[in-house]
């Protein structure tokens, strides 16, 4: 760098903060403000004004954690300010720390009428003024005072994220509430210099523009008087204007810029102060709407629309005029921003149900994007069930934290396991929290890995997590970069605009096969076990709930739940929302989901023995209800049958203290320290443990990651493994005939733990209950099944099917993929046989497989049980849970989802006569998902099914009523695809490839 070089940039360096920021103020004078702190939770603005406020001063202290504090901004409007190139506003500074919105203090101002005016956040301080010289300033404005649970981001351990332990001491002083005259041609000033010198640093030292763009700026900053910044600016601006008005090279990559707030639906924060997040970030957002008619908002998460309906009616409806411009852009089709990993397939499919019909309803709009920038790695059963809600195009950015691997793609068609490709892409400038900076332009023009074939990419802008959105010195930014030599152009525009310019210029975009993994945050599959264990029972319910009700609409004319329903799934799908059925938020939000499952199970298990009380007639001798598609135990699939009597399960005792369990076709020897040594399978003569090993063993690992305590399992883990193998006690817990049970108690640091070890009659299933009272801190708890087999791969169950992946480690992929996601359950085998490990509640899980001293393999499987980590929750998973497993020998694919289905719907015992089923399917492939009736209330039946083998299948539906017409849909029960062939007596036919998922809507025959 030349010398003169340095000396510009250390005069543009301090000249800018010094004598530029300070002068976009032209006057400044204070407000009188009062106030009134809220005694607990927030009140609506008219609650608020009619409280009593006393004086308060300007740097006095205010805001407990979690508080809320109305102050009551008042004055004039000074007399001579009506100079020209100015505006009045209000600056008003309620302690920000100046870092990125969303993680502390914000407000929100309203008039004396109640209409909200904008929001105040730590980089959007100003307040417009609507009245002139001699007019009355009148506002008021509701401070949260949101602690920064954060921190510096030491993942220390914090009690701020419970309010009942977060204290009581005011966090915040107030800096500022000032009317001001904003001096609009410093204002611009600061931000062509801005602009400018940050394409300065991103070009390349040899490179003509770079110095021209030094030596501009430096003439600039000389032009500016320091006693007269406000006389000189213009003259400065004319210095930058040619530089500002050299336009873009011919081959500068094309970013269309996306006003975006990504606003966590709960994180850090409780769900109740989202809510007031997205009043405050939308009001924002109209605000700069009011004063940029280019500017366009893409917004996701049906769920923050309606929270604006139902809390802010008055900001809705003018939220509502902007979207039927165009301007204000619903997109997503989802009820939140869920987790894909976790979530079940009905579940999964729900979320765009919800979140389509809600966008539907109140706009009259059909989504064709899925906007998920944020999750922690997207299933490989996405694209069909995207597909199947109508959506086209899918936009993710998360995989840009891969640790190990880089992702090979930018823009690319995203192959499901059924076959189903969506065109995708995944943001070059790897953030979706851009604030239009140079360094992120320049970042995905660097990146984007389709040069040549294509060359436009999307970025979204705005402050987001906590939220704040796009701010006027981003869209200054955009304006000024729309054409600029050296820069990427920007064009502010929505979604839908840029996928189909993305389409346009490339026509064949590369193929993704299977899951985007993303190789970073695998804790979240295990982290706040009550939440997940809350999220699994609820999905099982709202399937029991579904068909009973259904059932007893049709057979009994029952009405049927409609409310109830709907609002137990909204509940159900808000939580499952990316921070929280991953388990990564503070304390009082899993306090909060854990309180709200409850509710939901109460509800829906008082739906579902209302309807099986007008099914069975709810008096009589003792039946059972069997919600699982596959008959349990001689129930039949989808139907109410008397119990079958089951014997011949055997328990006897060994000489070192030990037990066997044998029903004929396993046989399970448990050894004096509890240990499972054996489990046999008679039926084909062989051993399921491997040498030397013991199944169901109890590993303890320290658990320590180096970052994003809650989020992340570090591969380090398994250097410290302690086994949990002595025992307090093993001793007989059931003895028959129809089933048998050994319990043992082990205790280790601070925690105990009792194992129920169980045999029942008539299946090849060994039982497992593992009842934990929990008090560790940075410990991984892992259930471990060694098995005698060399198995390739793990099938692992995702929504509608299962996904393969290697258990050898030949690649840096497969090395990341240490720790996985799978449903109910495992499978893995040799051709011919195999396996089923199957679980009620947990997610967590890792496959791999080693080579015995004797020449054999060994696939070890583990389930992940419960973690303990310290930040945001540092009582996470503390106390008692009660997680039930099962492992299955001589296991299929098919007999593993049976098992799936068994261990997480138990058959419900009732009272009265048998009920044969609504629905039946002829061929174990074809696996019934969902039985309901439909959205529309018109009293169709849908029935919601997919092939869950892996290979193809065919079969017949049948129906136990009169058929009038069965017609194939999308998720959302329009007609769709190839329409069904079906049979004389209402049946139908179906052949599906892999995995293939098939809604079918049944009106009834009068």
């Amino acid at each position: 760098m030349h010398h003169d070089d340095a000396l510009i940039e250390a005069r543009i360096a301090r000249f800018v903060p010094e004598r530029l920021t300070p002068a976009v103020f032209r006057r400044s004078a204070p407000l009188s403000v009062t106030a009134w702190e809220v005694p607990d939770e927030p009140v609506p603005f008219a609650t608020a004004i009619t409280a009593e406020f006393t004086p308060f001063s300007v740097g006095s202290p205010w805001g407990k954690p979690w508080g809320t504090t109305w102050f009551h901004v008042t004055g004039t409007v000074p007399t001579g300010w009506d100079d020209a190139d100015t505006r009045i506003e209000l600056v008003i500074d309620l302690g920000f720390a100046i870092t990125q919105p969303g993680f502390q203090a914000e407000g929100l101002v309203y008039d004396p009428s109640g209409r909200i005016v904008k929001a105040l956040e730590p980089l959007n301080m100003h307040v417009p003024v609507t009245v002139g010289a001699g007019g009355a300033i009148d506002l008021w404005v509701e401070a949260a005072s949101n602690p920064d649970v954060a921190g510096d981001w030491n993942y220390a351990p914090t009690h701020l994220g419970d309010k009942a332990t977060a204290g009581t001491d005011p966090i915040y002083r107030l800096r500022r509430v000032d009317i001001v005259q904003l001096d609009l041609p410093v204002w611009e000033l600061l931000q062509d210099i801005w602009t400018l010198d940050g394409l300065r640093r991103e070009l390349g030292a040899e490179l003509p523009r770079r110095a021209e763009l030094l030596r501009g700026l430096g003439r600039a900053v000389e032009v500016v008087d320091p006693e007269d910044v406000a006389g000189t600016a213009p003259a400065a601006r004319e210095v930058l204007a040619p530089l500002l008005a050299s336009p873009a090279y011919a081959s500068a990559h094309r970013i269309i810029g996306v006003g975006h707030a990504h606003i966590d639906s709960a994180w850090l924060w409780p769900v109740r102060e989202t809510i007031r997040k997205c009043a405050r970030t939308f009001s924002n957002v109209l605000d700069l709407m009011d004063n940029d008619p280019d500017f366009i908002f893409a917004c996701s998460s049906a769920q923050q629309f309606a929270w604006m309906r139902d809390h802010y009616p008055e900001l809705f409806e003018r939220i509502r005029a902007r979207v039927a411009e165009g301007r204000f852009v619903p997109v997503g089709g989802m009820w939140v921003e869920s987790d894909t990993n976790l979530p079940g397939g009905e579940a999964m499919a729900r979320q765009f149900v919800a979140g389509k019909g809600f966008f539907q309803q109140e706009f009259g709009l059909d989504l064709t994007e899925v906007w998920l920038p944020d999750s922690f790695g997207y299933s490989a059963a996405l694209p069909q069930i995207v597909t199947a809600a109508g959506a086209r195009n899918f936009l993710t950015q998360k995989i840009s934290w891969n640790e190990t691997n880089r992702f090979p793609h930018h823009t690319f068609r995203w192959e499901g396991i059924d076959g189903t490709r969506v065109f995708t892409h995944f943001p070059p400038a790897d953030t979706y929290n851009s604030v239009l900076a140079a360094s992120d332009l320049h970042r995905a023009q660097r990146q984007y890995q389709e040069k040549g074939e294509s060359n436009v990419s999307l970025i979204p802008f705005g402050y987001g997590d906590g939220g704040g959105g796009p701010t006027r010195e981003m869209l200054a930014v955009a304006e000024r970069t729309r054409s600029l030599e050296g820069s990427p152009t920007v064009e502010i525009a929505s979604p839908s605009a840029f996928f189909a310019a993305a389409r346009e210029s490339y026509s064949a975009p590369p193929v993704w096969s299977g899951e985007l993994y993303l190789e970073f945050h695998r804790g979240t599959y295990t982290s706040q076990a009550r939440t997940k264990r809350g999220n699994r029972r609820s999905e099982h319910l709202l399937r029991e709930a579904e068909l009973w009700a259904a059932m007893a609409a049709i057979r009994s004319g029952v009405e049927y739940p409609y409310d109830a329903l709907a609002t137990s799934w909204h509940t159900v799908l808000l939580q499952q929302f990316h921070d929280i059925l991953p388990g990564s938020s503070i304390a009082w939000v899993h306090q909060v989901a854990e309180a709200n499952y409850a509710e939901v199970a109460e509800r829906l298990n008082g739906l579902i023995s209302s309807s099986l009380d007008a099914l069975a007639g709810g008096a009589g001798e003792p039946v059972l209800a069997n919600a699982s598609p596959y008959a349990v135990d001689g129930i039949p699939a989808l139907s109410v049958a008397p119990a079958v009597e089951q014997a011949g399960a055997e328990l006897s005792g060994t000489a070192d203290g030990g037990f066997v369990l044998d029903n004929g076709l396993v046989r399970v020897a448990v050894d004096g320290r509890g240990r499972i040594t054996s489990v046999f399978d008679v039926v084909a003569e062989r051993e399921a443990v491997a040498p030397g090993e013991a199944v169901a063993e109890l590993q303890l690992f320290r658990d320590t990651p180096n970052q994003w305590d809650a989020w992340d399992i570090d591969v380090e883990y398994r250097k410290h493994l302690t086994v949990l193998d002595e025992a307090e006690s093993v001793e007989m817990a059931e003895a028959g005939p129809g089933r048998v049970a050994v319990r043992v108690v082990r205790s280790f640091g601070s925690s105990s733990i009792t194992q129920t070890i169980a045999l029942g009659a008539g299946r090849a299933t060994v039982d497992l209950v593992t009842d934990i009272d929990w008090h560790e801190r940075q410990k991984l708890l892992k259930l471990a099944f060694p098995l005698d087999v060399r198995a390739d791969q793990a099938s692992s169950e995702i929504q509608f099917g299962h996904v393969d992946r290697p258990t050898a480690v030949n690649t840096s992929w497969d090395f990341a993929r240490f720790e996985t996601a799978a449903h109910r359950w495992v499978h893995v085998g040799e051709p011919g046989y195999g396996f089923a490990v199957a679980n009620d509640s947990t997610y967590g899980h890792d496959v791999t497989r080693s080579t015995r001293e004797d020449g054999g393999t060994t696939t070890l499987v583990r389930q992940s049980l419960l973690r303990a980590p310290v930040f945001p929750d540092p009582d996470a998973d503390q106390g008692r849970h009660v997680l039930r497993s099962t492992l299955t020998v001589g296991a299929a694919i098919l007999d593993a989802a049976e098992e799936g289905y068994r261990i997480n719907l138990p058959l419900r015992a009732v009272q009265g006569a048998a009920v044969e089923p609504l629905v039946s399917v002829d061929d174990p492939g074809i696996v019934v998902e969902a039985v309901k009736l439909a959205e529309d209330r018109s009293g169709d039946l849908v029935v919601r099914l997919y092939e869950a083998s892996g290979g193809r299948s065919t079969g017949r539906v049948s129906f136990g009523f009169p058929v009038a017409s069965v017609r194939r849909t999308d998720l959302l029960e329009r007609e769709w695809g190839v329409q069904p062939d079906v049979g004389d007596d209402g049946s139908v036919a179906l052949r599906l490839r892999p995995f293939e998922i098939v809604t079918l809507r049944i009106a009834r025959a009068e």
